[in-house]
């Protein structure tokens, strides 16, 4: 057992109303620079809707994630080292700035300038890019509310085989807003698919970062990323992306999404995982054992065994009580009412969702149904306004039993909750029905609906004296699976000046040319002719 710590994310999608108040608020703090115009670290799209970029979900566009081989071995979708180094000067699987949206802003200088007279000047939009003038044609939120679902939402990847049961009519149409951020994944494809080793992720909470030093702006992990949430920086020429505001999360502060969230909808806190079961979980056969695959390397915090084997790797006593604290292991394993994005992307992703619940009480009344009886409340599940299906192949790669589960433990926390505001009696057989007791019940209702500060966010402090036992222990940190038999780049010892040669799995040092800064030296960039089989060639 080999256990690590993860700093995870859980969003509350009941609460989330769109109000875009953490996209503002990332905006000006991570990407207010010159060359991050179209970049939103942290964007909330509305479901269904192609998002952003256009359709990221469809991977038999833009080969993102992992897949799995005839031997059912973990590979990169985009492919390996060598398709790589034949695409290194055109990428196909890149989004271009039209899937993005052009960013733009207005000629307000037009209107400063106008001189005085009758017809009332207009700020026509000008590209944030160019400077020059532009015809709107698509942007970040652009079918935001179902604006123009006729013509776009229908392109949702997740309605694929849905058609028929999804009308984009006013009166028959859905929506629900959707909260993204990176996923800090814990088998993260953008990680493997970095050339010049820039993306790591972090030893001690395992978010995942970019070493700008070492970028080279190969933009191979943008394609990599199923989430398609690394971008390109055309000012700089470094890819960036989501930190998880680690900063912040050093000190035990919460993200600024989360610290300015209106609908107080997110949750952070750490989860214990095995990470010796990761390669193993995330190559399951089935997309729909994903899921529980997913839970099954989380670690019980009040487990004795794990917390001395954790205590034995080095994790401080303050970041086990934290653990113990977590709400995000309470929703996700605990409760299990939180579900992963796309876990058939097989990158185990860490920012979970709790699904919507669509209004239950009238279309209760309205069937005729009695609310008091569990059966016939939870008979409303499959008739909700938001698809089961649609939800499954968001959450659970298409396996509706799941999702099926937590909306019937959400419909018991409110038929139960509702009965105790009326005065009524609460029905003992609801918790039961959803294989709780009304005492879990409860405490969930307290975690979701009233939960305090300190109870959404608990964040352990960064030991400062560790840093240097982490950065002598790894000059750069990879990959979680990036080791002898793992799906990675292969690499396990960065050597050489620069890192720019890499010891691979076959156990010779090999010139990384990809990494390369052109300045330095190239070893082992040809074979030495003494040492080639057979004598010089």
């Amino acid at each position: 057992m080999r256990v690590k710590a993860q700093m995870a994310m859980v969003m509350n999608l009941d609460k989330c109303i769109g109000c875009h108040t953490c996209t503002v608020t990332c905006k000006q703090v991570w990407t207010n620079r010159p060359g991050t115009e179209y970049v939103y670290f942290n964007n909330v799209e509305t479901k269904p809707g192609i998002g952003y970029p256009k359709r990221y979900e469809d991977q038999e566009q833009w080969h993102g994630g992992w897949t799995l081989d005839r031997k059912g071995r973990l590979q990169l979708r985009a492919g390996g080292r060598l398709r790589k180094l034949l695409s290194i000067f055109y990428n196909p699987d890149l989004p271009s700035i039209d899937d993005y949206g052009e960013p733009w802003t207005y000629d307000y200088q037009r209107l400063i300038d106008a001189p005085l007279g009758t017809e009332n000047p207009t700020a026509h939009s000008i590209s944030a890019l160019s400077g020059r003038d532009m015809d709107m044609q698509w942007g970040g939120n652009w079918d935001d509310d179902l604006a123009g679902a006729t013509e776009h939402a229908v392109r949702d990847p997740n309605l694929t085989n849905m058609e028929q049961h999804v009308q984009m009519e006013f009166e028959q149409a859905f929506m629900f807003y959707l909260p993204r951020i990176c996923e800090h994944c814990l088998n993260p494809s953008c990680v493997a698919s970095c050339p010049s080793g820039a993306m790591y992720k972090r030893d001690e909470d395992g978010i995942v970062l970019v070493d700008q030093d070492r970028c080279r702006g190969w933009r191979f992990c943008v394609s990599g990323c199923p989430y398609k949430k690394v971008y390109f920086n055309h000012r700089t020429g470094k890819a960036e992306k989501c930190t998880l505001c680690a900063p912040r999360i050093e000190v035990g502060q919460p993200t600024i999404c989360s610290e300015t969230c209106v609908g107080r909808l997110r949750y952070l806190g750490l989860i214990l995982y095995d990470a010796d079961k990761v390669l193993e979980a995330a190559a399951s056969r089935d997309p729909h054992d994903l899921y529980e695959a997913q839970l099954s390397l989380m670690l019980d915090p009040d487990d004795p065994q794990v917390q001395a084997e954790a205590t034995r790797q080095g994790i401080s006593d303050d970041w086990l009580e934290a653990a113990r604290r977590s709400p995000t292991y309470a929703l996700a394993a605990r409760h299990r009412v939180a579900l992963p994005l796309h876990p058939e992307y097989r990158t185990m992703p860490m920012v979970w969702y709790i699904p919507p619940l669509s209004p239950v009480a009238d279309i209760v009344h309205a069937a005729g149904y009695d609310e008091a009886d569990p059966d016939k409340v939870f008979a409303t599940i499959d008739a909700l306004r938001i698809p089961i299906e649609y939800l499954a192949n968001l959450f659970t790669a298409g396996d509706t039993e799941p999702v099926r589960r937590v909306l019937r433990k959400l419909a018991a926390i409110r038929a139960t909750m509702r009965a105790e505001q009326l005065g009524l009696e609460p029905n003992e057989e609801l918790a039961s029905a959803v294989d709780t007791s009304p005492t879990e019940l409860r405490d969930l209702y307290r975690l979701l609906a009233i939960a305090k500060y300190d109870e959404r966010y608990v964040i352990p402090m960064t030991h400062a004296e560790d840093a240097g036992r982490l950065l002598a222990q790894h000059e750069q940190m990879f990959c979680s699976l990036d080791a002898q038999g793992g799906p990675g780049m292969g690499v396990t010892e960065p050597a050489g000046p620069g890192g720019h040669t890499f010891r691979a799995d076959d156990g010779r040092e090999h010139f990384n040319l990809l990494g390369w800064d052109g300045a330095s030296t190239s070893p082992h960039l040809f074979p030495d002719p003494g040492a080639a089989e057979g004598g010089p060639s």
